[in-house]
């Protein structure tokens, strides 16, 4: 007798913003296998610092479902929709998030950071070269090249900045 494969896949969940947590407990209580992963960072206020969780994706949840069950999950309050392609429910690759799982399980350190594709532009944020635009011409770990162009002549320099400086532009 052979298993029949299960329908039921991954799913990331755009929620309102700072309903993660609330999107979590309500798909929680119907029964849904969820996932929120959370960074924690110290958070101030007038009197007091506090250490919180945050999530690592702001805005967004994740949770295996059926899409026979869309309807279901739509209806939680704070989900603003199934992230979707061609109009249908885009699974996630189970090993995506396994990696995720994996690391916020960790005694590792870890930060968010934006995916940037090599050739995408590039804006720096941090450090002598604050509020500079240029292409992104490769990420070695700690480290991004950018180059800076003058279209008009034809003429580039490239420059190694810290990676944790450059946000997509």
């Amino acid at each position: 007798m052979t298993a029949t494969p299960s329908a039921e896949h991954w799913y990331a969940i755009w929620t309102r913003s700072r309903h993660e947590a609330v999107v979590r407990d309500q798909l929680r209580d119907r029964q849904f296998d969820v996932f929120l992963p959370t960074i924690t960072r110290w958070s101030r206020w007038k009197d007091r610092k506090k250490k919180i969780d945050w999530p690592l994706f702001p805005g967004y949840c994740f949770a295996k479902f059926d899409v026979a069950d869309t309807l279901q999950v739509q209806k939680c309050n704070g989900v603003v929709s199934i992230v979707s392609f061609e109009g249908r429910p885009a699974p996630i690759d189970d090993r995506e998030l396994d990696n995720i799982r994996v690391l916020v399980g960790s005694d590792l350190q870890y930060d968010p950071c934006p995916m940037l594709k090599e050739g995408s532009m590039v804006e720096v944020v941090g450090g002598p070269l604050r509020g500079v635009v240029g292409r992104l011409l490769r990420k070695d770990g700690s480290r991004a090249r950018l180059v800076l162009s003058v279209d008009l002549i034809g003429q580039a320099v490239s420059v190694e900045v810290d990676a944790a400086d450059v946000r997509s532009y």
